[in-house]
């Protein structure tokens, strides 16, 4: 499809345009993966796991998941404090 029928077709915004998308490359920003390490004692992962088979995700998901919200919540109360919200 030609970029000017495609733009016509946004425009139009008659009819959906996802199907003239190819998803496969899209691109995140900031979502380049890097590996780490981390020791934890026992207990920290027992407690882990049972909270990651409560919630029903791998151990893995729930320590992204919490140091996401956290990181999140530090930026969001850092922006407060200065006055951006």
């Amino acid at each position: 499809m030609k970029a000017k029928n495609f733009d016509k077709k946004f425009d139009d915004n008659k009819q959906d345009i996802i199907d003239d998308l190819d998803l496969s490359t899209i691109k995140l920003p900031n979502q380049k993966q890097k590996r780490i390490n981390v020791d934890f004692p026992s207990w920290v992962i027992d407690s882990l796991d049972r909270e990651a088979g409560r919630v029903g995700v791998t151990r893995q998901s729930i320590i992204k998941l919490w140091l996401v919200e956290r990181l999140e919540e530090r930026a969001a109360n850092k922006a407060n404090a200065h006055g951006k919200i």
